[in-house]
């Protein structure tokens, strides 16, 4: 079976399954065959050795099963930066991406913040920000070991050392430090949530997903206290779920939050809440 063959038959075992079943495939035989996906447009021909196919086969019976494509090859990419992930923590998601630019908007080239990323999780916010602000110190916290050993992991490997890394739940080993920016994509999908029982989320901390009934009540935390970490003037930034913008904005300007915006993503939706302190 050549590259192209074997493109077109796990592509269509992967329709059912998933959104993009093509990729799946091309990211799979390349993790094969140690290449770039070009490589298998400009030699569409090449037949697959026995071994080569028994792996591709192997990778793809775990697709088959619903395991993530990230977890199979150990990796998302994230803001174009290589971040290795596990079961132990969320897959980056590109739709996290407006939180960063969102945040780079507001930070000057030159500036030498301190900015605390809650729940970091692979470090995927975290280390986005510090690859693009070097004289900006960012403070990533979460409270699982597990996850925090993934994110230290992935700065060592980038070489960022703009970054120190605290154990612990949202502001709690944070006590006495202040910041000019805190940025957040914590918990927010309701617990009868009936997308928790597809696609890759049944593979991912239950932890890191849910919060509460109706989804909000790690925001609700973040939002009340944060006015005690931030400079005047600061920013909080928080990733929320498409339907959850209107009540963001309530709870940010309870909390005496100004200039609050709900920012859009690429469909229109509300997807990242942003307040001004001070």
């Amino acid at each position: 079976m050549n590259i192209q063959q074997a493109l077109a038959q796990f592509a269509l075992e992967f329709a059912s399954l998933s959104d993009s079943p093509r990729l799946d495939a091309e990211l799979l035989l390349c993790r094969v065959l140690q290449c770039q996906r070009s490589y298998l447009y400009a030699w569409p021909e090449r037949v697959l050795d026995s071994a080569q196919y028994a792996l591709l086969a192997q990778l793809a019976g775990r697709r088959c099963q619903g395991e993530p494509i990230a977890h199979i090859l150990g990796e998302r990419e994230f803001w174009s930066l290589p971040l290795q992930v596990n079961p132990a923590t969320l897959i980056p998601r590109p739709e996290t991406e407006l939180l960063v630019e969102a945040a780079l908007a507001r930070i000057p080239l030159d500036a030498a913040w301190d900015i605390a990323d809650l729940g970091t999780g692979s470090g995927a916010i975290a280390l986005a920000i510090a690859s693009e602000r070097p004289a900006c110190r960012l403070h990533a916290v979460d409270q699982s070991a597990e996850a925090l050993a993934v994110a230290e992991g992935n700065a060592r490997r980038l070489g960022l050392q703009n970054l120190r890394f605290y154990q612990g739940h949202w502001f709690t080993p944070l006590v006495g430090q202040c910041f000019a920016m805190i940025l957040s994509n914590p918990p927010y999908i309701r617990a009868d949530d009936p997308h928790l029982a597809q696609g890759d989320v049944r593979f991912e901390p239950r932890s890191a997903l849910v919060a509460g009934e109706d989804g909000l009540a790690d925001i609700r935390v973040i939002i009340a206290q944060a006015p005690a970490y931030l400079q005047a003037p600061g920013c909080l930034l928080l990733e929320h779920g498409w339907d959850q913008g209107e009540a963001v904005l309530a709870l940010l300007r309870q909390s005496g939050f100004d200039n609050c915006e709900d920012l859009p993503d690429l469909q229109g939706h509300g997807r990242v809440g942003l307040g001004c302190w001070g």
